[in-house]
């Protein structure tokens, strides 16, 4: 009976979302192409997040297995800086975000390690760091930086996107082997060195869940799996969980060869996405312009 009511919650949230035929009563415009993410260090490009102290520019990263670095690209989607996190390990890095962290004149980045296949992992990491700004180096290092080390409130289980809320500090993560899926907020973490216990909130009737990203000034969510992109706008200034309570539109989506990475613009302007290289297929920087 459990499993009866669960899968007809999923019919029902999954048949009421607002799917648009074609643009035509979205809130986004067709997607621009901006260009090929041609250089090979952008190998499996499994996160992106809009930079605030370099405007116009994003950071992202490749996926497990891959060097300890983020790239800052941008909208040619040339490499304009690398950061190594010396000592750091990817062992399954899938999502980056960018916002508060413990210096409140500053802006942080935050790359998720929290991808797990195989459910094996009992700990994840967050490593955050203060924002690099680009100058007259296109490499640097960086050793000191804060390790957010957490689990999952109820047990060992892949995640591949992360977020962060800017009015409460709060970063979330979202299951993706599962259908539905569940997100967990991990609060608490700027002021202490313990290991934290990311909590469940709620549920969502999706599967394969890669990206997500919360607009810093309006708290409009995105929300993607391979197929699909959902958005949720935040009219009444909603926390994470009230809204993602509402139902979503989804938004007009052309397929990615592996698309895992999402990004608002940081005016708020559209979305950026950005894929994976599969089987030799070319990876683009695309934006989703906002009407």
């Amino acid at each position: 009976m459990k499993d009866m009511y669960i899968l007809i919650l999923v019919v029902l949230f999954t048949c009421g979302c607002r799917h648009q035929n074609g643009q035509q009563g979205s809130s986004f415009s067709e997607r621009r192409s901006l260009a090929e993410a041609s250089d090979k260090r952008l190998k499996e490009a499994s996160g992106l997040a809009a930079s605030a102290a370099n405007p116009g520019m994003f950071w992202t990263h490749n996926d497990a297995g891959n060097d300890a670095e983020i790239y800052l690209i941008d909208k040619n989607s040339e490499i304009k800086l690398t950061v190594t996190l010396t000592g750091i390990e990817n062992r399954d890095w899938e999502d980056i975000t960018v916002g508060p962290g413990p210096d409140s004149t500053k802006s942080y980045v935050y790359v998720g390690d929290i991808g797990d296949n195989d459910a094996v992992y009992l700990y994840k990491y967050i490593y955050r760091f203060p924002e690099p700004v680009l100058g007259t180096a296109d490499h640097i290092n960086i050793s000191v930086l804060d390790t957010i080390i957490f689990k999952l409130e109820d047990t060992m289980k892949d995640t591949e996107s992360l977020f962060i809320d800017a009015a409460s500090s709060n970063l979330y993560v979202i299951s993706k082997r599962e259908e539905p899926v569940f997100l967990y907020e991990l609060k608490n973490h700027q002021v202490s060195n313990d290991t934290f216990t990311a909590y469940k909130k709620l549920s969502l009737p999706f599967g394969e869940i890669v990206a997500a990203d919360r607009f810093a000034e309006s708290g409009d969510i995105l929300i993607k799996n391979y197929k699909s992109i959902y958005y949720w706008e935040n009219k009444n200034g909603s926390d994470v969980v009230t809204l993602l309570r509402n139902q979503p539109e989804e938004v007009p989506y052309e397929e990615e060869p592996q698309g895992e990475a999402i990004t608002w613009a940081t005016d708020g302007s559209g979305f950026y996405t950005l894929s994976e290289k599969k089987k030799k297929e070319p990876s683009y920087l695309y934006f989703y312009p906002r009407k």
